[in-house]
């Protein structure tokens, strides 16, 4: 019998990650409300960008992403030498959690937390320990309840994705002053742009505070850049030194970075997508409501519905899908009767709800 290589036993235990859907055997018009995209796309000014980066392409990045690090420490008050720039949140997220976890060690999140950590600690050999919520909620009482002697992380996805709730400044403060000095507290704060509550904080403060605190964001939310994929990471100098040993030489492309600068640069983006995507979640939320569906309260730019059984849920994803619509079933996230929709364009979110008042006027 001839021998194959064997990749390592811990590969198996992992489910690989699906993200949403985009196409619809048959479907010409395609509605995609299943990633959490920007509802508008990436700003004119970086489009521009991109298309002028490609004269260029053949050229490698700068290996720093200097320029685009200067541009996010403007954006928003940091210090560009604490930061590091990846191929998505995502990367920095895995960096953070191999080089920071060992096998035999154990990561903390939340019941309903983002998938990656998990897929990403199994990888490393890392023990994933799931806090219960409180109404879909992370509990920091009953994540600091898991902690032992193995602990070395806990990431928090704030908002999360893909309950859409929030935990409050003071309660991610007494989060970390619970927590032993040498776990790493990793606060995703992915979506942070689209947050209007005033008792929010992305993380930054408390990363100036200490030495074992990161803050991840992303481009790929409201800045429309998922196809790009850019991200970054606000941490102490020790921690950046890290993640600068761990990623790639050129892990952020040219076009992305240059995209990156001109949407920071971008005057009123952020204000307007944030206003449409409150405006426009609160008026869905209250059509949805009305069909008598139970729709989470959230601060992202999507709902989570609840359909009140998996059998509805799916009946539900079938009907939009007939009209083109694809949302997100979030079964593997332990929702089965849930659907995570994302807030698209007027039409759009118009479009969800004629859909789901079809379906609803057919199964009373």
């Amino acid at each position: 019998m001839s021998a194959s290589p064997r990749p390592r036993a811990a590969i198996f235990s992992i489910a690989p990650y699906v993200g949403g859907e985009s196409k619809i055997a048959g479907v010409n018009r395609v509605i995609k409300l299943s990633s959490n995209e920007g509802a508008f796309g990436a700003s004119p000014g970086a489009r521009a960008a991109l298309a002028e980066a490609a004269a260029h392409i053949h050229v490698y990045p700068d290996g720093g992403a200097v320029l685009l690090r200067q541009a996010i420490g403007r954006a928003f008050g940091l210090n560009p030498a604490q930061i590091v720039c990846g191929n998505g949140s995502d990367e920095l997220l895995i960096l953070l959690i191999q080089a920071y976890g060992e096998p035999g060690s154990e990561l903390i999140m939340s019941a309903h937390g983002f998938s990656i950590y998990e897929i990403a600690a199994k990888l490393a050999g890392i023990k994933v320990r799931k806090a219960a919520e409180r109404d879909l909620c992370a509990d920091v009482d009953a994540m600091l309840a898991l902690v032992s002697p193995d602990t070395r992380i806990l990431c928090l996805a704030n908002p999360n994705n893909p309950t859409g709730t929030l935990l409050p400044a003071g309660e991610v403060r007494r989060l970390r002053a619970g927590l032993p000095a040498d776990v790493l507290l990793v606060l995703d704060a992915a979506y942070a742009e689209y947050v209007t509550r005033a008792d929010y904080d992305p993380g930054a403060a408390l990363v100036d505070e200490g030495e074992n605190t990161v803050m991840t964001r992303t481009f790929s939310k409201i800045y429309g850049l998922g196809g790009a994929r850019l991200g970054w990471a606000y941490a102490p100098p020790a921690i950046i030194d890290v993640l600068n040993r761990l990623r790639g030489p050129f892990n952020v492309n040219a076009a992305a970075a240059a995209a990156g600068i001109a949407a920071l640069a971008e005057p009123g983006w952020v204000e307007r997508l944030r206003a449409h995507n409150s405006r426009a979640k609160a008026k869905l939320a209250g059509q949805l409501r009305a069909l008598g569906v139970r729709v989470h309260d959230g601060e992202c730019n999507f709902l989570l519905a609840d359909f009140g059984t998996e059998a509805q849920a799916q009946a539900a994803d079938e009907a939009l899908r007939a009209r083109g619509i694809i949302v997100r079933p979030v079964k593997s996230y332990g929702l089965p009767a849930c659907l995570r929709i994302t807030i698209g364009t007027d039409e759009e979110c118009d479009m969800v709800a004629d859909g789901l008042a079809a379906f609803a006027a057919q199964n009373v």
